[in-house]
């Protein structure tokens, strides 16, 4: 097993045990603090998720390019001056 579908095992969990605490909700703080806490973990591991999405090679390629900067065009008259 992957790395992606370990992740997408762990949300499909994550969201069964969302829909147990919702059947059972209460207006609680015990039940409000696990609901939340639930919502953060999934959100984490979607966000793994697609960060695991995207291509390692080009991203690290991206870092090593130099950004281009707009380099200011001299123009004639500025040797003039």
């Amino acid at each position: 097993m992957n790395k992606k579908d370990s992740i997408k095992k762990q949300i499909f969990q994550i969201e069964l045990q969302l829909k147990k605490v919702m059947h059972d909700y209460s207006d609680t703080d015990v039940c409000n603090e696990l609901y939340n806490s639930l919502v953060l973990q999934k959100a984490i591991l979607k966000k793994e998720l697609e960060n695991a999405d995207k291509n390692v090679f080009v991203e690290n390629f991206k870092k090593f390019i130099p950004k281009i900067k707009n380099k200011k065009k001299t123009l004639i008259c500025d040797y003039f001056n």
